[in-house]
């Protein structure tokens, strides 16, 4: 039952103890309401951060710009079309996925080889499990520099270690033969343990209830990992997948501090191409179409990996 009071003229206004609650009650659903914007408010601002400069270098793109002149005039998809009959393109191209496929590969493999056996609980493995961090916890240029001193002809320290197997003269990232393995080896020394760490984890997340069932019917190691651990663990081995080979495909400051790209253009993948022809040459133009090739390659490499990993996850849970 609702309560009116009648106030006469002139009279102050008497608030009953029930008006300040739906007062109260106002100012509570109020705040509430405005709570779900204050929470996505950071996410869109983050949003237009992102999509004012990636729309600006898609108009930027269809223009003459650079860097030497503020003055520019539209000029369609001559900047797409000089890119395509660019045959340093193609080859970047390659460089690129090359580079992405091998470290990609190499990591994924000895990240679950370490993972399988950091995963038995000793002081040993629990002494590896600090160590291998180590490399994450360094900037990846540093780490690229750090070995291109090691691996100085004249000072570094493994001139003499790899003169004791006869390969004294190795030529590392000086020579076209072997400055692709060096690159893959310095991705692999940053960043397996990226990978070890996250299919640990997955590792450690498995259910013991079916190793267990497995040991009592005298299954092999090698049928537990096909039969059950693989399975299981196919989720966590994609979603680490698809990190890794984003970040392979636009890798630029290990290729950059190691060989600029050389020797020649023997690793001049996309991402130095473009940087290449947008400020040393000031053709910014025409740096932003071959970028946008790259966003669209690593956008529809996630984009089927995922669709993968959606799959793997119904399988691992039963529903598929």
């Amino acid at each position: 039952m609702r309560t009116t009071v009648l106030v006469p003229p002139g009279e102050p206004s008497v608030e009953t103890p029930g008006m300040e609650l739906s007062k109260s009650a106002a100012k509570y659903a109020q705040r509430k309401a405005l709570r779900p914007y204050l929470i996505l408010a950071p996410t869109l601002l983050l949003t237009l951060g992102i999509l004012i400069p990636f729309v600006a270098a898609i108009y930027l793109s269809f223009t003459d710009f650079t860097l030497r002149s503020s003055d520019y005039s539209f000029i369609g998809f001559d900047n797409y079309v000089s890119m395509l009959q660019n045959p340093d393109f193609w080859h970047s191209l390659v460089v690129t996925l090359q580079y992405a496929f091998l470290c990609t590969t190499v990591e994924m493999l000895l990240g679950i080889g370490v993972a399988l056996l950091l995963n038995e609980e000793n002081p040993i493995s629990k002494f590896l499990r600090i160590i291998l961090i180590f490399p994450l916890m360094i900037a990846p240029v540093i780490g690229t520099l750090i070995w291109k001193l090691m691996t100085n002809p004249s000072v570094g320290i493994l001139r003499t270690p790899m003169s004791w197997v006869g390969l004294g003269d190795f030529k590392w990232g000086a020579s076209p033969d072997t400055a692709m393995f060096s690159l893959v080896l310095i991705d692999a020394w940053v960043y397996t343990p990226f990978v070890i760490i996250l299919v640990l984890a997955g590792l450690r997340s498995l259910p013991k209830s079916p190793y267990e069932a497995a040991l009592i019917d005298g299954g092999s190691p090698w049928f537990v990992f096909k039969n059950l651990t693989l399975p299981m663990l196919a989720p966590v081995l994609l979603i680490t997948l698809v990190f890794r080979l984003m970040l392979s495909l636009q890798e630029f400051s290990i290729i950059f501090a190691l060989t600029e790209g050389g020797p020649g253009d023997t690793t001049m993948s996309l991402s130095l191409l473009a940087y290449n022809r947008g400020f040393p040459f000031y053709g910014l133009a025409e740096a932003i179409p071959i970028m946008l090739f790259l966003y669209l390659i690593v956008y529809l490499v996630s984009f089927i990996l995922i669709g993968f990993w959606r799959k793997a996850q119904q399988r691992a849970s039963g529903v598929a």
